[in-house]
């Protein structure tokens, strides 16, 4: 199942993309071994708390986010959301199975400079049995307005 929000965000920038079913897979790593993918290629979504509202973190989902490098770069005190909160932003996916599309939920964005320029990057659609696929040039136009930067660390 693809996320109504994201699918019509998707659409609306006639961005292609395919959608592969896996196994069902609680986090993001179990999710790309699941489906046989590189976890570095897969973006992970991390929902962050900011006192002005939630921003969202991606990264690769065999990498954390680094909290320190991202309130250096947002010049603020961050922490991670809350559960409610998560499911608030996210209203049409399953609890933890968030797409990296913040955009689409009127969500600002932060994405890792890792996540640019692949030859394909995988990602939740909103529940954890499906992943899209996208070709990493329309990935990265996927994500031109989120702010880009140095901001995941190893696990």
């Amino acid at each position: 199942m693809i996320a109504a929000r994201l699918k019509h965000h998707l659409e609306a920038r006639d961005l292609p993309y395919d959608m592969i079913r896996h196994p069902y897979a609680a986090t993001a790593m179990e999710c790309a071994e699941a489906a046989h993918v590189p976890g570095d290629h897969l973006a992970k979504s991390v929902l962050i708390h900011m006192e002005e509202g939630p921003i969202l973190a991606v990264v690769p989902s065999n990498q954390h986010v680094n909290l320190t490098a991202l309130q250096a770069m947002m010049k603020r005190r961050l922490g991670l959301a809350r559960e409610d909160e998560m499911e608030e932003v996210f209203d049409d996916c399953d609890l933890g199975a968030a797409p990296p599309v913040g955009m689409a939920y009127d969500v600002p964005t932060v994405i890792d400079d890792s996540l640019t320029g692949l030859d394909k990057v995988w990602f939740e659609a909103g529940d954890h049995k499906t992943l899209i696929q996208m070709r990493g040039r329309d990935f990265d136009r996927l994500m031109r307005r989120a702010r880009h930067g140095d901001i995941c660390c190893m696990h």
